[in-house]
């Protein structure tokens, strides 16, 4: 792969169609990038000012982007299912979907709409259920690919089964970190299952490094260490625009590789251009993501067979 990749090294996305879950931050850089490169961006999100406000500010930089805003709570599986009835009822067919947004080390447990400890509901099983929704969609792109945004943190991570929701125990950091590589998994195993079904979807995951974004800012509460860290420790983090490069790499670069991971390069991956990330070695346990696959469609009541 190129060194130094940059968003201006992406071939033209134009007659290309994304959606990006997330409004801020990552997502936002992801739909600027695209938006630029001429394709047709959907930003989905939970807050609809929020939304127009990204919209607002993609429009005034590139003149004639092609950018909606779709109401999308990753927290309600009704939520994600009426955006999926939307999508395919209003699209004939979707290129790139790119599962970003995230919630972080809240500092006490919190539950989604549907009973699901917060970060696994929202950063896994929410974006695992959506990819299910459109899969029809992908199905019928050109070169469909899905993109899931993991975390260097996913290298601490384990899946524990019998505390997958957080019902016995609850402690911020291993939850968050169980639910990245949550998403690693995922990736994996989506790309395996595509080859031998012939679904014709190409599985990437990415991690941004250690990114300026609202995620650390907002994740623990005013006076938590992540959000001083954020606020008073900048200088420490790569801006937003460049730890969005690896999902950019992943989602529209003709070499991006089926079943790869990318993150930045430098720093123990902390930071710089998109490279191959560093394996880790339980993302790579077939049987448990078989497993952890069962159990999500169990949970989130989808059949990914079924809505192909």
């Amino acid at each position: 792969m190129k060194t130094n990749w940059t968003a201006a090294d992406m071939p033209s996305q134009a007659g290309r169609s994304f959606v990006i879950t997330g409004t801020g931050g990552l997502g936002y850089e992801c739909g600027l990038a695209l938006a630029r490169a001429g394709g047709d961006v959907i930003l989905a999100g939970r807050n609809a000012t929020k939304g127009q406000q990204a919209l607002n500010s993609i429009r005034a930089a590139v003149a004639g982007a092609t950018i909606s805003f779709e109401l999308l709570d990753l927290a309600s599986l009704a939520s994600i299912t009426a955006f999926g009835q939307r999508m395919r009822r209003t699209r004939s067919n979707l290129d790139v979907l790119i599962n970003n947004a995230g919630v972080m080390v809240p500092p006490r447990r919190q539950m989604t709409e549907d009973g699901f400890e917060l970060q696994i509901g929202t950063n896994y099983l929410g974006h695992f259920a959506l990819t299910a929704h459109l899969m029809p969609l992908l199905a019928r792109g050109d070169k469909a690919r899905v993109v899931n945004l993991s975390s260097i943190a996913a290298r601490q991570g384990t899946i524990d089964f019998s505390n997958l929701n957080a019902e016995r125990s609850y402690t911020p950091m291993p939850i968050y970190t169980q639910s990245k590589l949550a998403c690693l998994m995922f990736a994996y195993e989506l790309q395996r299952r595509s080859n031998a079904e012939n679904w014709g979807i190409t599985s990437i995951a990415a991690h941004p490094g250690v990114s300026r974004t609202d995620l650390l800012h907002n994740a623990s509460g005013r006076f938590s260490f992540n959000r001083f860290a954020r606020s008073f420790l900048w200088f420490l983090f790569q801006p937003a625009a460049q730890g969005a490069l690896p999902t950019l790499y992943a989602a529209a670069a003709p070499d991006a590789q089926p079943g790869g991971y990318y993150g930045p390069h430098r720093l123990s991956e902390t930071r710089g251009y998109p490279a191959v990330a560093k394996p880790i070695p339980q993302a790579s346990d077939e049987q448990v993501a078989r497993r952890l696959w069962d159990v999500s469609e169990d949970m989130t009541n989808v059949r990914f067979g079924e809505v192909l």
